[in-house]
């Protein structure tokens, strides 16, 4: 069996030959440090983009079966982001030396010199009807210009002898609508303009339906759909779960009708952070996967979730890629918890997001080792 074989046969709860070991991707920051350590070269790292067959090829040197999100066109194209995106410009030096730098969402935020850390914003572009009507809504509208035909072809052409599962990207029905009016932005504006929050909400999703529904009349043959939303934090969500359940959960079930219908029965949702007040709205809007399982301080695990809503709820993740920075010891104890996790059925581990620069190079090529030892 391949990758897309396991994989299938995995989300089925049907038999497999063994477990693949897949990867999440990794941060420049660290592809830049393995190849200041000779473990990679320049080249291979050159153009680096999550979900691309390059990162395949990376996680494969060291010692993954493959990386478990490839994507068409993953998040960070413009197919449903805004098009064109604002330019990208730095507004301002503060006294402290951080930067007022305006984002491709058109919103202002702060930048500390070397930080890693999420952003603070200072306000988005998007205040008011008169500037989602001239500035935003143009960009969100469905367009063939948004497609990398060549991306089309090459999978269209491969399709057949492809090894790996393919995603059809279903893009983001409230983590972009985040993105672009804030935090803060957006709950004043739930509260002060519901009808125009509805209308931005409709919209996103009228383009990201339009989307889905094009590249589903290629002769591309789709293994999964996944969605991206990133609305959660260490305490649970940042959108109140009865409005969200609602209001976006029918925008959700659109979509996953849409897809179901060609024969898509794995739908996921990438979201962060502590996600179980949403997932009665994933489940019963036909989203079946969560993704990833972040363990996180709170220990989050595919076994309480399988307890509590049964075998419809699948699950990809949930690996504490911490251990990479760690020792043998970390490493060991980890992969026998997981193994107890894949004995549930309907769950491939992986570590729960991109790997940080702390990962050692030597300490993963341990991981995939005793992962494939353990399961063979």
């Amino acid at each position: 069996m391949n990758f897309r074989e396991r994989f299938a046969a995995i989300m089925h709860y049907k038999p497999y030959d063994r477990m693949p070991v897949v990867s999440l991707g990794y941060w420049d920051e660290t592809l830049e440090k393995w190849v200041r350590e000779g473990h990679l070269k320049p080249e291979e790292i050159a153009g680096y983009v999550a979900g691309s067959e390059m990162e395949g090829k990376i996680s494969q040197k060291l010692g993954f079966d493959d990386t478990f999100l490839h994507f068409l066109i993953d998040k960070s194209s413009p197919l449903w982001q805004l098009y064109p995106p604002f330019e990208e410009k730095i507004l301002g030096i503060m006294p402290n030396g951080h930067q007022k730098k305006l984002t491709e969402y058109g919103v202002i935020e702060i930048h500390s010199p070397g930080s890693q850390s999420i952003h603070a914003t200072e306000g988005s572009m998007l205040k008011d009807r008169k500037s989602w009507e001239e500035l935003y809504k143009p960009r969100l509208t469905f367009s063939e210009d948004r497609f990398d035909q060549d991306a089309i072809r090459h999978y269209e052409k491969t399709d057949k002898e492809r090894e790996f599962p393919l995603g059809l990207f279903c893009g983001s029905l409230f983590g972009q609508i985040r993105n672009m009016l804030t935090l803060e932005g957006y709950s004043y504006m739930m509260a002060d303009d519901p009808e125009l929050f509805e209308e931005i909400c409709f919209t996103v999703t009228e383009l990201n339906f339009r989307i889905a529904e094009h590249l589903l009349k290629t002769s591309i043959t789709f293994d999964f759909a996944p969605f991206w939303e990133d609305i959660c934090f260490n305490y649970g969500p940042l959108v109140n779960p009865q409005y969200y359940y609602e209001r976006i959960g029918p925008n959700y079930k659109r979509i996953t009708d849409l897809v179901r219908s060609r024969g898509i029965d794995i739908v996921s949702l990438d979201c962060d952070g502590l996600v179980d007040a949403l997932i009665p709205t994933w489940l019963d809007h036909g989203v079946n996967t969560v993704f990833p399982i972040e363990v996180g301080t709170w220990n989050a695990s595919i076994k309480p979730f399988r307890e509590k809503y049964g075998k419809d709820l699948l699950g990809i993740g949930g690996m504490r890629k911490h251990v990479f920075a760690e020792d043998r010891k970390a490493v060991d104890e980890e992969v026998e918890r997981l193994r107890r996790l894949v004995e549930l059925g309907g769950f491939l581990p992986c570590p729960d997001h991109h790997l940080a620069p702390d990962a050692k190079w030597e300490l993963i090529q341990y991981y995939t080792e005793r992962m494939h030892e353990v399961f063979v």
